[in-house]
Formats: structure tokens, sequence, C-alpha cells
């Protein structure tokens, strides 16, 4: 150590606490402080007196290695494009983000907003599925570099259903809790308070059912939906025995996993499922969150039905994205929606190697689906491509796919056979196809 030159700082151990004094003291805290670089020397301390017959102390490296390693550790990790929550707290996007809690008909929600109504366009709004929040559901979406460029466009809102916040004290004993069709009755009340001309939704699982039935009971409220895992069907007896059961037998947490997660997901038992059932263990008051499990596994039948299927059929009017991983547990529900809907405003995106929540899982492709359906809408016309080294450009991807709603280009035979597509072209999107008006697209 004594040897060591200026610029070398290979091999260099950190010291102990009794070794390092003072001075590495001081360093440490600098660096916390500074996020992780040292922070440079005070040009205003002068240096101290040397004695004449002393040699001169060693110099320390102006980087050490495990501070340099930290360093790019940490950038490296806000780049990543799936991110595992360490806590909750980290998970808080940049920007100027505050909190409300708005009295509604049916109660108090948690709300918290980016940016003001900007003119005409519609406002993003997101409502989570049971057993997360809007931290855990869509942080590592929201971060992702491509739905920033986006979202700077619009004022995001997030919604939290009642008392499954961070930091939520527990609802008092007797609490009756909303019901899903209450739950959506809530959210013109935050409409109106933030002055949103409408809204573009985003919900996930419980989220996506609750905003679905926002849409069918206000429709000239919503402009368009992005529905992930959700399942329009009530749960029967069988399936309602089962989940009481389950909720005998293992803990609550464990009881929801499953609602969240893939089986693979879960038989692996994969760092992010790890990861997650620690978070809702600790983050999210336990007995209102058995409240909120129990609503939803008490909720009805969407009551949508394609025209012409039956009588006086009610579905949604405005352009949907169905969204669902491959093999995730909600994969035969966001079917069975899809066969609801109107196919010719209707989207359905089928995620490969995604789990149960592709929103965390493949964040990057899940944005650029979100830039295209808006594209699709008349919004964001022009986006910046950062693969590209130009500025701005128009994605032509969107327009011909916007087409192929009305009209198909050209068949292709889909993998099994039973399907027939409407091929088109896409710079980053490995297969997009249409059957007929319906688009599938597998990415």
């Amino acid at each position: 150590m004594a040897g060591m030159k200026e610029q070398q700082f290979t091999e260099e151990k950190p010291l102990l606490p009794e070794q390092r004094g003072v001075d590495s003291d001081m360093q440490d805290k600098g660096e916390e402080a500074s996020g992780g670089l040292p922070c440079p020397a005070s040009p205003a301390s002068p240096a101290s007196p040397v004695p004449p017959n002393e040699p001169p102390p060693p110099s320390r490296p102006t980087h050490r290695w495990h501070v340099i390693a930290r360093h790019w550790l940490r950038q490296t990790r806000r780049r990543t494009s799936g991110v595992i929550p360490e806590s909750c707290e980290q998970l808080m996007p940049v920007g100027d983000w505050k909190e409300h809690d708005i009295e509604t008909p049916y109660g108090m929600l948690h709300v918290v907003i980016r940016g003001a109504p900007k003119g005409n366009k519609p406002a993003i709004l997101t409502y989570h599925d049971v057993g997360l929040n809007h931290k855990l559901c869509f942080n590592s979406f929201f971060n992702n570099e491509d739905m920033q460029e986006i979202t700077k466009h619009f004022v995001v809102c997030h919604v939290d259903a009642p008392g499954q916040q961070i930091g939520a004290s527990q609802l008092p004993q007797g609490y009756q809790y909303p019901t899903m069709d209450q739950l959506a009755g809530m959210l013109p009340t935050v409409v109106q308070h933030f002055g949103f001309k409408s809204i573009v939704g985003i919900g996930v699982g419980a989220g996506a059912y609750i905003l679905a039935k926002l849409a069918l009971i206000f429709p000239d409220m919503v402009e368009g939906l992005v529905l992930l895992n959700i399942d329009p069907n009530g749960k029967g007896w069988i399936d309602w025995a089962a989940t009481k059961l389950s909720g005998l037998t293992s803990a609550l947490p464990d009881t929801v996993l499953p609602h969240l997660f893939s089986q693979e997901e879960l038989m692996n038992n994969t760092e992010l499922v790890q990861s997650y059932r620690q978070q809702i263990n600790n983050t999210i008051n336990q007995f209102n969150l058995q409240l909120f499990w129990n609503m939803y596994n008490s909720r009805r039948d969407l009551e949508m039905n394609r025209s012409g299927t039956v009588i006086n059929a009610k579905t949604l009017k405005c352009p949907v994205m169905l969204v669902v991983g491959d093999n995730a547990p909600a994969e035969e529900g966001v079917v069975e929606c899809n066969s609801k809907l109107d196919p010719t405003n209707t989207t359905f995106l089928k995620m490969a190697d995604s789990g149960g929540l592709p929103q965390l899982t493949q964040p990057g492709k899940l944005s650029e689906a979100f830039k295209y359906f808006l594209q699709g809408m008349g919004y964001i016309a022009y986006v910046k491509d950062r693969r590209l080294s130009g500025g701005p450009v128009p994605s032509a991807s969107m327009t011909r796919l916007a087409r192929s709603r009305t009209a198909s280009l050209t068949s292709a035979s889909s993998i099994d056979g039973s399907r027939s597509r409407a091929c088109t072209h896409s710079d980053s999107t490995e297969g997009v196809g249409t059957v007929t008006q319906t688009m599938e697209v597998s990415c």
C-alpha cells in the first residue's frame, strides 16, 4: 500500500473502521450525500504542515475501486428495463409528483399526480391490481426511458385503492369496503377535482376491471383503455370456495401471488417473486389488503357483449388495448374479454417471456405498444426514437396498424393454423398481425 502511486488504484482493499480514521469517515459521508462519488477536497482548507524530518504520508487514490463499482452499479440499475425493487421508496419516479387525498361519495382516495391538464389532451390515469399499489405496480413501467418520453406530453394520475397506499393506516373494524362498482364510481370525482377533460386509463387486474366498469358507466369520460390481465367474469362458487380455503391455509401474500405471477415464476421462485412477496408483506397493510382481496373475489361479471351477440348488447366504445403475458394466470380471462369487445377498435397484445406482470418484466416493449396506441388515437404524432441519431420521427407503423383495424391487407397462417392474420411491419415488434378486425400482437 505504501508504494502505490496516485494513479494506481487496483487491488486496494477497504480499510476497517479502526484503521480509517476521521478523514475516511468524513469522505464516506460525503460520498453518500453526493450519490456515491467522493467529494472534492475543499480549496479553502490549508494543507497540514509536514515535519522536515519525516517522509510525506502515502497518497491515497482519488477514486477507490469499491466506490467506482458502487456508482457503476447504481447507474446500471437505473438503465435496466425490468427493475426489481429494493424498497418502494426508491421507486418513486423523478418529477414534481404531488400527493392528494380526495373525498368521494364512497370514501377517501389517495392520488398521486404529476403535471397539469394540457389543452384538450386526456390525462393518463392508472389503477393498480390487488396486492399492489401504484408504486409497486407502475413505477418500473413509468421509469422506463421510452415511457418518460411519452408521459412528458400528458398529465399522469396514479390512483390507489382505499387503504392500499404505502403508510396507510388500518381501516376501522367493521369498515365496509367499497364494491367494485363503487370503486369505479369514485373516479369521476377525481376527474372533476383536477379538471381533466377525459382520461386514457391504464389498469392491471382489479384496476383493469374498475376502469372498464368506469368506461361502461361513463363512456364520454374515457378516451382509451389499456387493460392488462383483465378478467371480466366473476368467480364461480367452486373458485370462491377454493380462494377461501387457500386463505385459511396460507399467508395472505402467498394467497395473492398466484393471482399476480405465472406458475413458472412461482415454481422457480424468481428474484422478482421473492421481492414482491416481501414488499406485499412489509409495505401494504394486511388488514386493508384482505378487504380489497375479498371484494375483488366477490365481483360480478362485467355486463358487456359484442354487438349482435345478444339483444341490447353493451360494450366498450373507446379504443382498447388488451395486454397479457404468455402463460399468465389471467390469459384465459383476457381472451374472454377480447370476445366481448368491438373488434374494430380492439388491440390484443400477447407478450412472450413476460410472466404475469408485463409492465415489470417488459416495460420497454409495453411502452412502445402504448406509444403506438396513443398515435392511433391521434396523439404524439411525432416521437423521438432513441435508436436513431436524428431528431423526432413520425411513426408510419402505427398508421398501418390503425388502418388494419378496418381493412385486412394480407393473410398469413398463424402458428396454430386456426387464425388468419393481416401482417404489418413494425421496426421493433417481432410479430404484428390482425384477425380480420382485431389486432393480435406477439412480442
